[in-house]
């Protein structure tokens, strides 16, 4: 047995009957957009994929853009507090 009880030879009767109905032209289209749009499907999940990836590492740059301008302004804080040392 096939497929839910479908047997091989109900099968190739009903493949023979929708090539009746809609033609192998009509068939090959429909084929065709179906291939497309998996296609396209696969193609913008890879996309999505690149683009979190792009994101954390947007995230990561920020944190460390964040922690040198806190390490820069505590140089600074400590240059301030030296020239106020050396005046006073």
């Amino acid at each position: 047995m096939g497929f839910g009880g479908i047997g091989p030879g109900s099968l190739i009767l009903i493949l023979v009957i929708v090539i009746l109905l809609f033609g192998t032209k009509k068939l090959r289209n429909v084929g065709g957009d179906l291939g497309g749009a998996l296609r396209s499907f696969r193609k913008s999940m890879k996309e999505g994929e690149d683009d979190k990836g792009d994101d954390e590492s947007s995230k990561l740059s920020r944190q460390d853009s964040d922690a040198i301008d806190a390490e820069v302004v505590e140089e600074e804080k400590e240059k301030e507090k030296e020239k106020e040392k050396d005046k006073g």
